[in-house]
């Protein structure tokens, strides 16, 4: 059984990880076989390791292969030069050469040690000697296994196949050091147990408590792509919570356990915390009819950060109730503070602030009351972001009562189809005035000005309003507000 179809629960048996490794081993002989030749021509060792390995026994496949070898990288290039089609060395500084030799992706690794200095944001790079040395430096047992090539022997020095089997994360040694040595593998073990589903060592736990401060000294960039990792795995509530429980969250996503203490006026049976993380996997579960089955960072991070504005707007009424009047608003700049922060693209900042400024949109709907204008409205401020705003505003809805569950999601799907049928009959995503620029300069007599764009304005909000025009009746709209505008009276629209 392979592990996308194995239960997260169910104990992996020792007859199972050997015809998995077999049957892997097997499928890309022809890159290790070919390249441990080589390598042992020249003189060294070389050993499939890490993750390649790790997924190999629960029954993954991957064509992009980890090595491990005694040669240097100037020894590496050579190799490699004189194998594959082509080849990079961005990783040199860290011991790494990469090449691609047809549909296979392959970065070798001279052995190595990774070491922080206390007052360092980057890990100080020196060369091993040993496999069993370079393993010892990984940062959990269920990746410092490794495949010697071309002679297939299996080095486990530190018990990667049972806890394999037993599905947690344990360190090689003890983890104050290793997570001395890198501070991110902190970071790690919260995502590894998003992707894989599984459990990690009490010590572990324990390590990650006591050194949490120690992640401050890593970089924004390193830690970003360490979460986006995690909220794209298969289970990111496990990972998330093992960052809040640590006190991890609290430096690289304190608006996170934030959100803890926070009662939600519309979801009483949990706190908005836990709201939060239901709807991310509400947004999950529609990635498959949304997205095709693909992971969509954007509409997930959107649906953890849509409530992250209610801290700071909570009020206490007089008649007991609690208000987070603007939170969406809030919550918007409160997100793109922290994605700025973590180094994230404009565009995905952008992308994800639009929606937890738009979530709460819908809810102004009612049972269908939005006008065909109102509708248009919706869909041009949702912009390139509608179908992620669909996504986050069905997984919004975390309510237990059946019949209001129910119900909202008759409203949203009358809303959808409404937004179909304009869309057929007016191509909403593209939607603009009736009349271009230079059109409105010729109907006016007026050159390239602020005018032109007052103008433009009011015809795309009559467009908005009033759905399309004709030429002719778009003219006389343009006109009849130009003559009010020109005698100084507010104009019409």
């Amino acid at each position: 059984m392979s592990d996308q179809n194995r239960p997260a629960s169910e104990p992996l048996r020792l007859v199972d990880v050997q015809q998995a490794v077999t049957a892997e081993l097997d499928r890309i002989a022809p890159v290790i076989d070919d390249l441990g030749a080589r390598f042992a021509d020249a003189g060294h060792e070389l050993a499939l390791v890490g993750g390649p390995v790790r997924d190999a026994m629960l029954g993954r496949r991957s064509n992009d292969l980890d090595f491990a070898t005694s040669a240097r990288p100037e020894v590496t290039e050579r190799i490699l030069r004189g194998w594959g089609d082509a080849w990079w060395d961005m990783g040199r500084s860290f011991g790494t050469i990469g090449c691609r030799k047809g549909d296979w992706v392959v970065e070798v690794t001279t052995y190595r040690s990774e070491t922080y200095d206390p007052d360092s944001r980057k890990p100080d790079v020196d060369y091993g000697d040993t496999l069993a040395g370079d393993l010892g430096r990984r940062d959990f047992s269920v990746n410092a296994m490794a495949v010697r090539v071309p002679g297939r022997e299996i080095e486990d020095p530190f018990g990667g196949v049972v806890d394999l089997a037993h599905q947690v994360l344990r360190t090689p040694g003890r983890p104050e050091d290793s997570f001395s040595d890198d501070p991110l593998r902190m970071m790690r073990a919260a995502r590894f147990a998003a992707q894989l589903g599984f459990s990690v060592d009490p010590d572990v736990v324990r390590a990650m408590t006591e050194m949490a401060e120690r992640l401050s000294i890593v970089s924004a960039e390193r830690i970003r792509d360490e979460l986006v990792k995690l909220i794209m795995a298969p289970h990111p509530r496990l990972g998330l919570t093992l960052l809040v429980d640590t006190g991890l969250a609290d430096i690289v996503l304190p608006e996170l356990p934030a959100l803890k203490l926070e009662r939600d006026e519309h979801h009483r049976h949990k706190d908005v915390y836990e709201h939060s993380l239901t709807v991310l996997e509400q947004a999950i579960e529609q990635e498959e009819a949304r997205f095709g089955g693909k992971p969509d960072f954007v509409s997930r991070f959107a649906a953890l950060m849509h409530d992250v504005g209610k801290p700071k707007t909570r009020r206490f009424l007089d008649d007991g109730t609690v208000t987070f009047h603007h939170h969406d608003v809030v919550g918007a700049k409160i997100t793109r503070k922290r994605m700025q922060a973590l180094r994230f693209s404009g565009d995905e900042t952008d992308a994800v602030c639009k929606l937890v400024e738009l979530h709460l949109r819908f809810h102004g709907y009612g049972t269908g009351e939005w006008t065909d204008s109102a509708v248009r409205r919706y869909v041009r401020d949702a912009g390139d972001e509608l179908v992620r705003l669909h996504v986050l505003t069905r997984a919004d809805c975390t309510t237990r009562n059946k019949r209001k569950a129910d119900r909202l999601r008759r409203t949203y799907d009358d809303l959808e189809a409404r937004i179909e049928r304009l869309s057929e009959e007016e191509e909403l995503a593209a939607i603009r005035p009736d009349l271009n620029g230079n059109q409105v300069m010729k109907i006016l007599g007026i050159k390239p000005g602020p005018e032109v764009g007052e103008a433009y304005r009011f015809l795309l909000d009559l467009r908005l309003d009033e759905g399309p025009k004709s030429p002719d009746e778009a003219k006389a709209a343009l006109l009849a507000w130009w003559a009010e505008r020109s005698e100084g009276r507010p104009p019409a629209g």
